[in-house]
């Protein structure tokens, strides 16, 4: 069965905002809904969504503000909503990091659409920095391939022994460059949530990688301190 891809939908009108979700549900996307800017930080890592809509005309933090905040610890896509049609309002949001801007009111088949072609722009974005399709398992970069399939790492032209949870660690990073990743959040995805241990352990392992694999010019496992790790890839 297909892993539905999933919506984050920020509007303060919960009225628009539920019409939204309907749209996207009847074409298969699951959704969740707040109302709120403050929210969509807190949310993010709890729903994992694969787009986020996003209105610009919210209580507290604006869309503008939210998108920054979004756009400086995660790569996922924005599209942002808005009955300002001015076009300093689409220049703004799109300087700020968003993918795309419609203008309220829209049609619900164009909206669907864009939210299709950010969706696969991304996906296409994706693959070219080594993010796994379908049912492989392998990412590559330069001088580095990581395969969960038959767990092995080939580094500079040579194979690297590593155990398995040091594989996954590294496989589970590289396959979502340049996303921060805090240190419960991968203890929870490599060692599971009944793992009786303390984010040390991620430590550790993060450690014993980096002296298995050096910086590449290209891409490199970085320490973002008081929040956790990524995968920093440079083009």
């Amino acid at each position: 069965m297909a892993i539905k891809q999933k919506v984050l939908i920020v509007d303060d009108d919960n009225n628009i905002a539920e019409l939204i979700s309907l749209y996207l549900m009847k074409e298969c996307f699951d959704t969740e809904i707040v109302n709120d800017g403050e929210s969509v930080l807190g949310k993010i890592p709890v729903f994992e969504p694969d787009l986020i809509l996003l209105d610009i005309m919210l209580p507290g933090m604006d869309g503008y503000q939210v998108c920054r905040e979004v756009r400086a610890k995660y790569s996922i896509p924005i599209i942002m909503l808005s009955a300002k049609g001015e076009v300093f309002d689409k220049v703004l949001g799109l300087e700020l990091g968003a993918d795309d801007y419609i203008e309220k009111p829209f049609e619900s088949k164009e909206m669907v659409a864009r939210v299709k072609a950010v969706l696969r722009r991304y996906r296409k974005d994706e693959t070219a920095q080594g993010k796994p399709t379908g049912d492989e398992e392998c990412v590559t970069y330069p001088d580095l391939i990581v395969n969960k399939t038959n767990y092995s790492v080939t580094y500079m032209g040579k194979n690297i022994e590593m155990p398995p949870k040091e594989l996954e660690l590294l496989y589970h990073l590289a396959s979502n460059p340049n996303r921060v990743y805090t240190r419960e959040q991968l203890l929870d995805s490599i060692w599971s949530y009944d793992y009786i241990g303390d984010t040390r352990t991620v430590d550790v392992h993060i450690k014993r990688l980096r002296e298995k694999i050096s910086d590449h010019e290209k891409w490199k496992i970085t320490t973002i301190w008081g929040k956790g790790y990524k995968f920093e890839t440079t083009n």
